[in-house]
């Protein structure tokens, strides 16, 4: 599954077959197709390894006992991949924006619940501070990171991931104190 979701994210859906996720596993190709049998397996397959490295990610996250921290934390992980975000763009949102081009019998709509998990936890962590209006800041927070890592790919830069990454984390730093929102 992690070799999926690597090939998938580097390579796009169409140009990924079996084969590159059997190099890339260093497994006989018999072995990929014994588990995935079809592109869209592949696929399914890729979108759970996000999952679960969603899941990794709040779960360490969870740890930090301020919520404003946990934010900032969220963001500095964003930038922290940069490179890759500069190379390939966003794992989950490049996949969600790809599948939304196929009809795949509803791969981008589980594709999209990877990224509303991601916009429910963000939404929680302003709850939790207290401010009005969490979902319209969880919105502003994804957003702005879905925005900042396309530029960084398109324009292949991955200083835009470091300045817009400083930009949000005094954006958070500007929110009313824990309460007081």
């Amino acid at each position: 599954m992690a070799a999926a979701a690597e090939v998938v994210h580097r390579q796009g859906v169409e140009r990924t077959t079996i084969a590159d996720i059997a190099r890339a596993a260093d497994v006989p190709t018999g072995n990929v197709y014994y588990y995935f049998r079809t592109k869209d397996d592949l696929v399914a397959a890729a979108l759970a390894e996000h999952s679960r490295r969603l899941d990794a990610i709040i779960g360490e996250l969870d740890q930090v006992p301020d919520p404003r921290e946990r934010l900032k934390a969220l963001v500095r992980g964003w930038v922290e991949q940069r490179d890759l975000a500069a190379r390939f763009g966003c794992p989950t949102g490049t996949l969600a924006a790809e599948l939304d081009k196929r009809d795949d019998g509803g791969l981008d709509t589980e594709a999209g619940k990877v990224i509303r998990r991601l916009l429910d936890w963000v939404q929680r962590q302003f709850r939790e501070l207290g401010l009005p209006d969490p979902d319209g800041l969880a919105l502003t927070l994804v957003g702005a990171y879905q925005g900042m890592s396309l530029l960084t790919n398109a324009l292949r830069d991955p200083e835009i991931m470091a300045k817009e990454g400083a930009r949000l984390t005094d954006w958070l730093d500007s929110l009313p104190p824990q309460g007081q929102g």
